[in-house]
């Protein structure tokens, strides 16, 4: 086995449950009497111990000495993961289809040709059946391997039989990878630019959809077809802003789930993203009574489909129902009351147990600070918002990492800091610019912003009026609502004019609307 990082070591030593731990144990010590192996001893020390300390280790392990240390800790790396298989191949089919794939093999090489062939043909047709057809697909190889030698007594009829299932399954396996592909690439393109507006990159994305989408019928797709076709079309109206349809195919995909109800075991992780999509599509359409309907069946998720979730799969419920929570407090409008809910769910971030990604971190950081604002707390605003300007995000969510600094720049304005938010001004201009993030709406927030300095505080309000009167019919504007999307500038200038709250004056327009 090849070397293995400590950090890895560890991170799997201290993501082990209680479970898993005395499951390592028995397996470990299996063929010892009494005595520990070395590296049962090593896993001792890596458990009990936080921080990893070479001489500390050697010091309480005196029977391992440091030329041995890297092959013992890649031993113990593969134990663990040993242990955890032999857990994991109870429940994950995957997992089982592999293991018969391999008894198959020590069958075969001991010469019990039939015996071999019986247990793929019965492992083929269980991974055919369940949509696991790269398996199907090596049990086929290997039963042609097999016919190929002349020992079984069967060749024209098999043949036959093993040339038209290769070439089915080849068919569908073609047709699935296009599909995934498609569902990877348009979540990469969200990932990168998020929502997008008619242009040069709405061009690149909408070509590569259209060209890329098979001319298929839905009905005749199988399971993992008809999901990546629905993911595909999902990410794609979400970016293109089209959120009547991204929850169209959002629906479809959980809709998914209710057709093939044993895949909410088998894949609840996709199970999981699909409700996500569900409530995102909501929330983005402003649909408060649907999305809270939907919002009660994610947090209610595992006692209502009665399912067990793995580490992983605890860490996406764990992320959507965060996000939606915050989500839910920006349908509400309900700011001031739920803020003091969110000093945990900042805590949840910095700490970070689940080991989310940058994307994800940046979205829960904007969010909460959208939060802070929309509740008057502009400094705890600020402080969320330095946290995304002062990291280097690379290419992840440009949407975000512009909208931060203009939110930043009217947290600083709404505190008095006019000096500040003129000198910051021109080195945001220039990251819009650099991100080619420069909408109408931005321009005139732009050009608010620089002659603040010279506007007297009794002319304030009336050039908030002119800045109102220039935004609204932008946001009524398919092609510029995106900055709304991200910051209630309105909501915001109504409450610089009316000397109110911010979420006053949302829930002003919301008591409009209904």
């Amino acid at each position: 086995m090849p070397k293995v990082s400590t950090e890895h070591l560890l991170e799997v030593i201290r993501s082990l449950t209680k479970a898993e731990k005395r499951n390592f144990r028995i397996y470990s010590e299996r063929n010892n009497k009494g005595i520990s192996p070395i590296f049962v001893q090593l896993y001792d020390f890596l458990e009990r111990f936080d921080r990893y300390d070479e001489k500390l280790l050697l010091k309480k392990v005196p029977n391992l000495k440091k030329s041995q240390l890297s092959n013992v800790k890649a031993h113990l790396y593969k134990q663990i993961l040993a242990s955890l298989r032999r857990i994991d191949r109870k429940s994950e089919l995957d997992i089982t289809i592999r293991d018969q794939l391999d008894y198959s093999r020590i069958l075969y090489n001991k010469g019990l040709y039939k015996a071999s062939l019986a247990l793929l043909d019965k492992t083929k047709k269980i991974a055919w059946e369940n949509g696991y057809f790269s398996s199907a697909l090596s049990a086929l190889e290997f039963e042609k391997f097999i016919e190929s030698q002349y020992i079984t007594g069967s060749m024209y009829p098999k043949a036959l039989q093993i040339t038209n299932e290769t070439a089915e399954l080849m068919n569908k396996l073609t047709l699935t990878h296009k599909l995934s592909n498609l569902s990877l690439s348009m979540y990469a393109y969200y990932l990168q630019h998020g929502h997008i507006k008619l242009g040069p990159i709405y061009d690149e994305v909408t070509n590569y959809f259209t060209t890329s989408l098979p001319e298929v019928e839905y009905k005749s797709l199988d399971f993992y077809q008809k999901l990546y076709y629905t993911q595909s079309s999902a990410w794609y109206s979400m970016m293109v802003q089209d959120f009547p349809n991204h929850f169209k195919h959002a629906k479809k995909w959980i809709n998914l789930f209710d057709e093939y109800p044993k895949k909410k075991q088998s894949e609840t992780t996709l199970y999981i993203k699909g409700l996500h999509n569900v409530l995102s599509a909501l929330f983005m359409n402003n649909a408060t009574q649907k999305f809270i309907g939907h919002y009660e069946k994610l947090m209610q998720f595992k006692k209502a489909d009665n399912l067990k979730t793995t580490a992983n799969e605890q860490s996406q419920l764990t992320l959507y129902q965060t996000l939606h929570t915050i989500h839910k407090v920006y349908l509400t409008t309900e700011y001031s009351k739920n803020v003091k809910h969110i000093p945990d769910i900042e805590a949840l971030i910095n700490y970070n147990p689940h080991n989310w990604d940058h994307h994800r971190i940046l979205v829960l950081k904007y969010k909460v600070a959208c939060v802070y604002f929309g509740a008057s707390k502009f400094d705890k605003a600020i402080t969320i918002l330095n946290l995304i300007i002062n990291k280097n995000y690379s290419n992840i969510r440009q949407d975000i990492q512009c909208y931060a600094r203009i939110l930043n720049l009217a947290a600083h304005f709404n505190l008095g800091n006019e000096t500040l938010v003129s000198y910051q001004v021109r080195s945001v201009y220039r990251f819009l610019l650099k991100m080619d993030q420069q909408e109408k709406v931005l321009q005139e927030i732009f050009k608010f912003l620089r002659k603040t300095p010279n506007i007297l505080p009794s002319q304030l309000k009336s050039e908030f009026r002119k800045l109102r009167a220039t935004l609204r019919p932008l946001a009524k504007d398919p092609n510029e609502r995106r900055p709304f999307i991200y910051f209630d500038i309105i909501a915001w200038l109504d409450s610089r004019i009316n000397d109110t709250k911010i979420e006053v004056e949302v829930q002003k327009r919301i008591k409009r609307k209904t």
